[in-house]
């Protein structure tokens, strides 16, 4: 009886994989077709990525007599510089729609790979402006998306109301915008993954207890900068753990 259970089981866990599987496959082709019809260099930079590599491989191996050996090893490089590139323009044209939307830098925030601690919206007004607070490896971020002049306030009182909880860990903090001493949404993650690591994980922790009751200030945000984003979302974090 447990043995058949166990084979039972066993078919179920596959048959769930298989769509899984299926599923991450229809949302690259869908995603693939959304982004050929808005890029028209996406088809051009994916072949001439994979013939380039695979050319080289090639190239390589004839020197060494071994050409035919190496094809297959090129090809399954060229693949993969091919999906890399895709991804990368994928990326690029969410950013591109999201950036100026009210959300934008909470969705970029919210799609951070490693462990990060992300607090939406800890103070906002009435008009959109927003601050996030982040926690991690560095200490505590907080990055501002909105009118300048009137981020500037927002980010002047959270900053105080944290340092006095915090005492010396590193307080960092950022406006997102295309503007001069600003943070162009599409290098918000990059500039926060270039950040010192200052905090073991267990501070982190520690951290985040004492900042959790502090609460938020303010209107709510939306959840993400656009509804049609999603589906590109999805895809990307599909490519990151393929």
């Amino acid at each position: 009886m447990a043995e058949k259970l166990d084979k039972e089981a066993a078919k179920q866990a596959k048959k769930a994989k298989r769509a899984a599987g299926k599923e991450r496959r229809g949302q690259i082709f869908q995603a693939f077709k959304m982004q050929r019809k808005e890029d028209k260099a996406l088809i051009p930079w994916m072949l001439g990525c994979f013939l380039v590599v695979t050319g080289v491989v090639f190239g390589i191996g004839w020197l060494l007599g071994i050409e035919w050996l190496l094809l297959p090893i090129g090809i399954m490089l060229g693949l993969l510089v091919a999906v890399i590139v895709f991804g990368r323009r994928v990326q690029k044209t969410v950013f591109t729609k999201a950036d100026g939307q009210p959300g934008a830098a909470a969705w970029a925030l919210d799609n951070l790979r490693g462990r990060w601690r992300v607090t939406q919206t800890v103070a906002a007004t009435t008009q959109l402006d927003a601050v996030h607070r982040v926690l991690g490896g560095p200490g505590v971020v907080l990055v501002a998306e909105g009118a300048p002049h009137r981020v500037k306030n927002l980010l002047t009182q959270e900053k105080k109301r944290i340092a006095r909880l915090v005492g010396d860990t590193p307080i960092y903090d950022f406006t997102v915008g295309n503007d001069e001493g600003q943070v162009p949404l599409r290098r918000l993650q990059n500039t926060l993954m270039k950040l010192p690591r200052n905090l073991r994980p267990r501070e982190v922790d520690a951290l985040e207890a004492k900042l959790a009751a502090l609460g938020t200030r303010g209107a709510a945000l939306p959840k993400g900068p656009m509804p049609q984003g999603a589906k590109m979302r999805n895809v990307q974090r599909t490519i990151r753990r393929r």
